[in-house]
């Protein structure tokens, strides 16, 4: 099982978009998702080293540079409207097989 956290600047329209395309992308690949979380990048911040994989806007990666050292995937998005982009960085992450 999985936890994880997804985050844009504002935590409202954007990242609620993301969570719809992790969580369709974890069904399809027959991922156990334990928590899937969406929120702002200021509280994403604080919150990431909770989970395993943190899924954000691209130009905002390096914010999340502490949680990645402390082992947790930060998955940049290109396209945040992506099901096969979602799908292609969880397998990335090796959450997905």
């Amino acid at each position: 099982m999985v936890r994880i956290l997804v985050a844009c600047a504002n935590g409202a329209g954007t990242s609620l978009m993301m969570k719809m395309r992790v969580q369709k992308a974890c069904k399809d690949l027959g991922i156990v998702v334990q928590e899937i979380n969406h929120c702002s990048l200021s509280e994403g911040v604080s919150a990431a080293s909770r989970y395993d994989a943190v899924f954000c806007p691209l130009n905002f990666v390096n914010m999340f540079d502490s949680a990645a050292k402390k082992g947790v995937h930060i998955c940049g998005m290109k396209n945040v409207l992506s099901d096969a982009e979602a799908k292609d960085l969880l397998k990335q992450a090796g959450i997905a097989k």
